[in-house]
């Protein structure tokens, strides 16, 4: 009798052993910010999106698919080129997720890896699409329209593979080497340059505010001997035209004579004006003729 017992009793634990591994291979769970896609082995990918909570399959003839729905980063680096040929290192960051009623379509053309198989793709091609319309100052002054077009054309693009950007943002932009010893080339010039102006402002302008007269020989102004020379030969009244590069060209013309006068520079306002007062011999010696005084102007910059 107690043989048949415990015989009964083996029995029932195997039975419900048996069925409980039954019922918990035909339970599974979808966590939350998770869709889950069904494959049938007799009719595929069924269209059908599982949500959230714990539901029950076909053991061995079903099988789900869980798809994380939350947003995820993802840094993608590009090399690309500018609109003026200069080499750009760019780094996107997108935040991307699937759209979960596309998840049969996406797991059916894409597969599981599909973030692999699709962004590093598109980012690169639209990357390198936006930043060949702007030359390498605009990428920098404009980074805020090349980050706003980069977002929308991306959206656009990521929208026909199911994808959904919630944002996209240029974390990394630089330059190629060349390009970034010019850049900081120009600038010490131009900060040298403002120190020069301020050093020209310094001198010439006196406490009371009125320009100074100062007295200069055509030594001790390397940097106008073109422009002085120039202004001699072509610009002044009566000028011959002659050989601006000539350190003592002739001044006189129509029956006049002239030597290289007194030249003296009046600074005020940053700029300088040039005053030449020549000595005139007329060709009659008794004749005397004043030639009336010539200025030019220049600002400071060009000195």
């Amino acid at each position: 009798m107690a043989a048949k017992v415990f015989e009964s009793i083996g029995k029932f634990g195997l039975a419900l052993a048996v069925a409980g591994g039954v019922v918990n291979s035909a339970l599974y769970n979808v966590d939350a910010g998770h869709r889950a896609v069904i494959f049938d082995r007799f009719r595929g990918v069924q269209d059908m999106v599982v949500g959230e909570g714990t539901h029950f399959l076909i053991p061995w003839v079903q099988k789900p698919i869980i798809f994380d729905c939350r947003s995820r980063p993802r840094n993608v680096p590009v090399i690309t080129g500018s609109k003026d040929l200069q080499n750009v290192n760019i780094t996107l960051r997108i935040l991307f997720r699937p759209v979960a009623s596309q998840l049969p379509r996406i797991f059916t053309s894409i597969g599981e890896d599909y973030d692999e198989r699709v962004l590093p793709s598109i980012t690169t091609e639209i990357l390198k699409s936006v930043v060949a319309r702007f030359d390498a100052g605009e990428l920098i002054t404009q980074r805020e329209l090349v980050s706003r077009q980069v977002s929308d054309d991306l959206t656009e693009r990521a929208a026909t593979f199911g994808l959904i950007l919630d944002d996209v943002s240029l974390t990394h932009l630089t330059f190629g080497k060349e390009f970034t010893e010019a850049v900081e080339a120009k600038q010490v010039a131009q900060q040298e340059a403002e120190r020069a102006r301020f050093v020209v402002e310094k001198v010439s302008v006196p406490p009371d505010g009125r320009g100074a007269l100062l007295p200069f020989s055509c030594a001790r102004l390397p940097s106008c001997w073109v422009a002085w020379r120039f202004i001699i030969c072509h610009l002044l009244p009566g000028s011959s035209g002659g050989d601006w590069r000539d350190p003592a060209p002739a001044v006189g013309s129509r029956g006049f004579g002239a030597s290289q006068g007194q030249v003296k520079l009046f600074l005020n306002h940053r700029r300088i004006f040039f005053f030449y007062f020549p000595k005139i011999k007329t060709t009659p010696p008794n004749h005397s003729v004043s030639l009336g005084v010539f200025s030019g102007v220049f600002t400071v910059a060009a000195w």
